[in-house]
């Protein structure tokens, strides 16, 4: 693609500055690279390319250097500062716009995740990223050992990944409170989930929440909070798996919408644990693992580091305590859930 041509008012007071040092031998003074770099600002600001501005500087001093003997050291010095200041101004204007676009970038994206923009207003200033706010969005949240910013490394490792495979698709890649944020249209679950493959990988292992797709300006924001409260799900419930769907757990918000109800269960089921000798815990360990493990005593035992015979003795003194029989499908689901309400309100650590 052809360079556009460049206007002489970038080259202004150029010649006539090559001229005076032609005759004097003297350096730039310090109006005249100040000049340069102001002119180079303006170069930049206007969207023309350093390369054709930097030939259109070379062309002016072949063309407006007089060829006298001795003065070939002279126009190389002069054109040297003259073009140095000039690249400089120009770099100087390139990153303030560029940290201007980076400011732009981080309060949409806060306005966006914390819906503090008027809605229409919003929907507007997304397209200028990419996303049409009209139609349905999911947001994967990727949360790592380490904060990550954005220019980082690692989002820039993930952000390559994604343009490699995907090219331009409407996705906006992101980072917010030390996590990496991948934002797609609601119809592109493979955008999302190489997403989350790309970060695990490259957070050292680090675990990834996709939010459901939600439709409207505000969707994206609850598809947001659904990740975030996947994440602390997950850590409060001990899960394992290096990638969440806030659909599969939706259980669990159900089960603690009324708290209250949820430790009075946890309290009157498993509070008889507290009386055993060594405390309640290893026994809701017991518990949480043999309802992983599908009620599967061997396989249970393996990840307790326990014999059969040792788990065996262990649920037939929780039978006791509690009057309910693990084994007992009539039994289990008050168990289970009386289990998963004692993880999620961090019984029996905290007095509930």
């Amino acid at each position: 693609m052809a360079e556009r041509e460049i206007p002489e008012q970038y080259l202004s007071g150029y010649a006539e500055i090559l001229a005076e040092v032609s005759a004097t031998g003297r350096r730039l003074t310090r109006d005249e690279l100040a000049s340069r770099r102001a002119l180079g600002e303006l170069a930049a600001e206007a969207g023309h390319g350093l390369r054709a501005l930097v030939s259109a500087h070379l062309t002016t001093a072949r063309t407006a250097w007089p060829r006298t003997p001795g003065s070939a050291g002279d126009a190389l010095a002069a054109v040297h500062q003259a073009v140095d200041a000039f690249a400089e101004g120009y770099e100087r204007a390139q990153l303030l716009a560029v940290r201007q676009e980076e400011a732009a970038r981080r309060e949409f994206i806060d306005d966006l995740l914390y819906g503090r923009s008027d809605l229409g207003r919003l929907a507007e200033r997304a397209e200028r990223f990419g996303l049409r706010l009209s139609h349905a969005h999911a947001v994967a949240v990727a949360q790592g050992p380490d904060a990550y910013d954005e220019g980082a490394p690692v989002p820039r490792q993930v952000e390559r990944a994604l343009i490699a495979r995907f090219g331009d698709r409407s996705v906006l890649l992101t980072t917010k409170d030390g996590r990496l944020l991948c934002i797609a249209p609601g119809n592109q679950d493979e955008v999302l989930t190489y997403f989350a493959k790309q970060a695990h990988a490259a957070t050292d292992g680090g675990r990834v929440a996709i939010g459901r797709p939600q439709p409207g300006p505000g969707g994206v924001v609850h598809s947001y909070e659904e990740a975030l409260n996947a994440l602390e799900l997950a850590d409060r419930l001990g899960l394992d798996e290096p990638v969440l769907h806030a659909a599969d757990l939706l259980v669990y918000p159900v089960l603690t919408r009324d708290r209250q109800a949820m430790a009075d269960l946890v309290v009157v089921t498993l509070g008889p644990l507290t009386t055993a000798r060594g405390g309640a815990q290893p026994l809701l360990d017991t518990l949480t693992a043999y309802f992983d493990s599908g009620c599967v005593a061997a396989e249970a035992a393996r990840r307790l580091t326990l014999s059969v015979r040792a788990l065996t003795y262990r649920l037939e003194r929780i039978r006791k305590l509690t009057g309910a029989n693990p084994a007992d499908p009539a039994h289990r689901y008050m168990l289970q859930t009386a289990v998963i309400g004692a993880r999620l309100l961090d019984w029996p650590a905290q007095e509930i």
